[in-house]
């Protein structure tokens, strides 16, 4: 009796390395790195996760807002260029690959190129910073729902700032620290009130994070006075008032 042939796996793994945290990575992503020839790894991957790849070639392709990044289209010939020399390819990213992180568009390219790929999902940093800032992004009798977005567009276009204030939703705001007065003008013209809690996370999950509650017509006021620095998320909603220890934060490990 034959047996059918394993199917090969794929070129290319697109990796979320998780919000900041080495220890949020997922086993799936560890397996897959363990078996990296070259690992193309982002500004906000945490270095310390490259412990699981110590034999693959790290090549850095920074990509960071506000600063000088490797051009996409650099990106995506690196990956073909290893694939087809035979090479096993992990695109390392922050958090998950399909929030805000270009995934799918990788993923697209290289299938039509004729290279195949997974998506190994990571924690994003919306909801692990939330979790550490003891919010729950949704809560029974509180919030029904999230929403995340990125205030910073390809076109530079502007969100519908109207349907995301009365979404009822809790909004996740990535990318928005360059954007704070929009974001505020936006909310209120869209009938969001003034005095909607708000929550600023910079550094998600890492042992330099900082968290600063505000409202959304001072959270700009708020930020300045803090300096708030990228990357960090901003999570608008009435969940942003919970009781820092109402919800119990992840540990980090020593």
């Amino acid at each position: 009796m034959s047996s059918k042939p394993c199917p090969s796996l794929p070129a290319v793994a697109l990796i979320g390395a998780g919000p900041g945290d080495p220890e949020l990575i997922t086993l799936k992503a560890v397996r897959a790195l363990a078996q990296a020839d070259v690992v193309l790894i982002d500004d906000l991957v945490n270095p310390a996760v490259l412990e699981h790849c110590p034999n693959a070639r790290v090549v850095r392709v920074g990509k960071r807002g506000g600063c000088r990044s490797t051009p996409q289209a650099f990106i995506h010939r690196l990956m073909l260029r290893y694939a087809r020399q035979g090479k096993r390819v992990a695109r390392l990213k922050g958090g998950d690959p399909c929030i805000f992180g270009r995934g799918q568009e990788e993923a697209d390219w290289l299938a039509s190129h004729g290279v195949s790929s997974q998506i190994i999902n990571g924690i994003t940093a919306g909801l692990a910073g939330a979790t550490q800032c003891g919010i729950s992004l949704t809560l029974r009798g509180v919030s029904r729902g999230v929403t995340l977005v990125t205030a910073h567009t390809q076109d530079d276009s502007s969100l519908n700032w109207p349907a995301l204030a009365q979404s009822g939703t809790t909004l996740v705001v990535y990318m928005g620290v360059a954007k704070l007065s929009d974001i505020r003008a936006g909310l209120l013209a869209g009938g969001m009130r003034d005095d909607m809690p708000v929550a600023m996370i910079e550094n998600a999950t890492l042992p330099t994070q900082r968290e600063y509650r505000s409202t959304l017509a001072e959270m700009q006021h708020t930020a300045a006075q803090v300096a708030l620095q990228s990357p960090a998320v901003l999570v608008i909603g009435e969940v942003a008032a919970q009781d820092a220890q109402a919800v119990l934060p992840l540990a980090h490990s020593a």
